[in-house]
Formats: structure tokens, C-alpha cells, sequence
């Protein structure tokens, strides 16, 4: 893995979605919208919060909802052209945020040109998945407007690496695999070691949901997969009062640690908002002291860092409430976003002044259905420790002292003295950082 991707914190936007696009492909003839200038304006927005990179949904001409393309070479209509998004890398660039960009190369829409060929030209329709039986083409998960890519034909795999050559010679830094679950990961590793040698600074992530997260980036050569589990045991474990769900999920995201650094997150453009999924508001800093204080590459999905709720729905248009355009400047939010807002800034400075914790390995010292302490070291340097302190219970909850025992150095057994708290859900007991309020977190670390 590129060393700049292993540190990154990225902020994902949707953005067709963030812009306010058409919701279906603009009509031959109609002008551009020049909307990617409308991100422009937010990239400082994303900087101020911490982040250090770009992590865009589809911007390649497509039919409606960007995963259905219809050309990969050219920026959708609804969004600009091809010089609206050079001037928005460069602008990302000056500011030191790298761009990843939304790579749909398991299916496409019916208006790819090769489909519409492919009824009358049999090397057109050789790119297509036959339907089993024979009848039709195969479709991505049911979808009849979503054709399947055949990731067996040559000529698939050379417009795949021709696709991700151009726009990284452009100057994106890397790319997010949509559905790669759904791809032989052979064919990732023949792309790669085609673009690798041409790119090698690159980073490349795939959507994996279930399965073999490091088998998959063993087979495939990928960079990372997007962390499932955890994003799970996250909330669910939290809504449940059930940590110990949590503690097994990090046992098994630490074995996944020593094989490749996964994406992690706590919302996505595919899932309800965490705001919306979380049955207590007041756990909502408990989540985000997880995801900022265990080994991952974080991300936060755009409008989550202002608490914005948003339940998404198995329907047409079931994703739109999780994809809401934002206005044209940050000063245009409305104020009641800002305390999270907040948080997540200070949550993601610390982990910035800790950039260890991309590799760290959780262990819990101390666990109970709604309590748990989180130890996150680095693989090596006993001195880059974290302890992160969740108790979910309607009274304070006084950590006992052997939570303490490895975190601590050069102390007498059981004290907490040389201990600071770093962050937390508010002020701390006086002298006192074992003592977490009832539904409170607190982070702590050496003086």
C-alpha cells in the first residue's frame, strides 16, 4: 500500500447526489451543468475537518443513479465535462487531498455503447455475462437495467485498465471498486499488474460486504476492502448493550490487520445513517471513538460529520434520503449540525496526532454487556497506547484497576495517576479518569 493511503482519513460524497443532479440522464443536445464547481466550495469544509482525501460516488455519464454507466470516459453531463473536473483535482490537490474516484467495472447501464452493439456484432456481445440458461444477458443482483460484465473477455480487462489509466493519469490518486465482491478477483490482479507499473503510488479499494475480507485482497492484490463487520458491530452491539459482539468483531478485525489495513467506516452512501440507526443519540460519540481509535483507514460519509439522519429503503429511489444535495457554502447548514460537526473534529485530530493507530491492535482489558475498555497499541512501541473507555449505562461506571495494568509505565500497580484523558463525552471526574458518566466514553493516554 501506497504510504500516504495507510494515513488517510477520507470524506465520501456522493456526488450527484451532493450537488442536487437530475435524477435521470439530461437529453441530447442539453447543456452541461457545470456542478462539480458547486464541491469546489466545500473543499476547505473538508480539510477543516480533518480529512485528507476526496472519496467520490460516480462521475462518469450514466443513465440515472451513476452505477448504471454509460461511458467511462466521460464526466456525466449533469455533474460537467472533462474541465470542471480537472479544475476540481487541482483545487483538491493544492489543498493535500488526494481523490479516489467510484470504479462501476462489474456492470453497466443498457446505453453502454458496446451493449447496444452487442445484438448485431458478436465481439461486442462477448463482453456480456450470458444469463443462466442462455436466455438474456445476466444482471448485477436482478437488476434488468444493471448488464453484467463477462470478466473472462480480453477486451473487458483492456477497457477496464484503459478506464482506470486515463483518469489516474489525470490525476486522481486512486479507485473504490464498486461490487468487487461480485468480480473474480483474478481479474483484479491482471488489471493491477497492468496499472500498478504505470501508477505506483496508486491505492485501491473493493466493496466487499461478507466472505473472506483477506483472502479476497490476497487473491485479488487489492490494496484494501471496505470493513463490513465492523461497521456492524459498531452500532449493533452499541443499540444492543451488547460489547461483547464488538470485542469478538475486533479480535477478528485485528487478524485482518496483519494482512492489509481495511476501510473502515460508520456510514456509507449504501446504508442508513448512523445518526438514523442508533436507538440513544447520546451513543453517538461512542461510535466515533471506536472508529477513530482502531487500525483502519476511517472514512466519513458526507453529512454523517453534521448528524444527519437518513434511513435507506429496498425500493427505486430507496437510497435518495441517505443522499441529500447539500447547500452551496458550509455557512449554509443549518446550526443544529454543528456539535457533531465538532466532535468528529476533535476525534479525528487525535487519531491524526496519532498516526499509529492506522495499524493498531485492539484488545479489551475490561468487558461487561454495556462497559468496555478498548486498548489500542501499535504492533511495536509499547510507549503508542490508547485506552478508550465506553460505558452505555444509566450510572457512572468506575473502570476497576487492572483495565489500567498495560497501558500504564513506570506507575505504582493499579493507579490511573499517569493518565490524561484525551477526549471524551464531557468533563471528567476531578483526579479521577476510571470514573466514566453514565452513557459516557472518554479516551485516555499517557502524560
Amino acid at each position: 500500500m501506497a504510504p500516504w493511503a495507510e494515513h488517510a482519513i477520507w470524506w465520501q460524497v456522493y456526488p450527484l447526489g451532493f450537488t442536487g443532479a437530475e435524477p435521470a440522464a439530461l437529453p441530447d443536445g442539453a447543456p452541461v451543468r457545470h456542478r462539480l464547481r458547486h464541491l469546489e466550495a466545500w473543499l476547505d469544509y473538508a480539510v477543516e475537518l480533518g480529512c485528507s482525501g476526496l472519496q467520490l460516488g460516480p462521475v462518469f455519464a450514466a443513465e440515472t443513479h451513476g452505477y448504471d454507466t454509460v461511458d467511462h470516459f466521460r464526466i456525466d453531463p449533469r455533474l460537467g465535462d472533462d474541465a470542471d473536473f480537472d479544475r476540481l483535482v487541482s483545487a483538491a490537490r493544492r489543498r493535500g487531498l488526494h481523490v479516489v474516484l467510484d470504479g462501476v467495472f462489474n456492470h453497466v447501464g443498457r446505453g453502454f455503447e458496446v451493449f447496444r452493439r452487442a445484438g448485431a456484432d458478436p465481439a461486442a456481445a462477448a463482453w456480456f455475462r450470458r444469463a443462466p440458461g442462455g436466455a438474456g444477458y445476466d444482471t448485477f443482483e436482478g437488476h434488468h437495467h444493471l448488464v453484467a460484465l463477462d470478466h473472462g473477455e480480453p477486451a473487458v480487462l483492456d477497457h477496464v485498465v484503459r478506464v482506470m489509466d486515463h483518469w489516474l493519469g489525470r490525476g486522481v490518486s486512486g479507485w473504490r471498486l464498486d461490487a468487487a465482491y461480485a468480480v473474480p478477483p483474478r481479474f483484479w490482479r491482471e488489471a493491477l499488474d497492468r496499472v500498478r507499473p504505470l501508477h505506483p503510488g496508486a491505492w485501491f479499494v473493493g466493496e466487499v460486504i461478507h466472505g473472506d475480507y483477506a483472502g479476497y485482497v490476497r487473491d485479488s492484490g487489492l490494496d484494501s476492502v471496505t470493513q463490513y463487520e465492523l461497521w456492524k458491530a459498531i452500532w449493533s452491539s452499541i443499540n444492543d448493550g451488547n460489547l461483547y459482539e464488538l470485542a469478538w468483531t475486533l479480535e477478528r478485525h485485528g487478524e485482518l490487520l496483519s494482512a492489509f489495513t481495511p476501510l473502515t467506516f460508520a456510514g456509507n452512501h449504501d446504508v442508513t445513517r448512523l445518526a438514523s440507526r442508533l436507538d440513544d443519540d447520546r451513543h453517538l460519540g461512542h461510535a466515533l471513538a471506536v472508529l477513530f481509535t482502531v487500525g483502519g483507514v476511517p472514512s466519513v460519509y458526507y453529512g454523517d460529520e453534521q448528524g444527519m439522519r437518513g434511513i435507506k429503503e429496498d425500493r427505486a429511489g430507496g437510497d435518495d434520503a441517505v443522499r441529500p444535495a447539500f447547500p452551496g457554502r458550509p455557512d449554509e447548514l443549518p446550526g443544529a449540525g454543528w456539535p457533531v460537526h465538532r466532535l468528529h473534529r476533535r476525534l479525528i485530530g487525535l487519531r491524526r496526532r496519532h498516526p499509529w493507530l492506522a495499524g493498531a491492535r485492539t484488545t479489551l482489558p475490561h468487558l461487561s454487556n454495556r462497559a468496555a475498555a478498548l486498548l489500542s497499541a501499535a504492533p511495536a512501541g509499547p510507549d503508542r497506547r490508547l485506552l478508550t473507555l465506553l460505558n452505555l449505562g444509566d450510572e457512572p461506571y468506575r473502570f476497576p484497576p487492572e483495565t489500567f495494568a498495560e497501558i500504564l509505565t513506570g506507575t505504582s500497580p493499579g493507579g490511573t495517576g499517569g493518565l490524561a484523558v484525551l477526549e471524551s463525552s464531557g468533563p471528567p471526574s476531578p483526579g479521577d479518569p476510571a470514573l466514566v458518566p453514565a452513557h459516557g466514553w472518554a479516551v485516555l493516554g499517557e502524560r
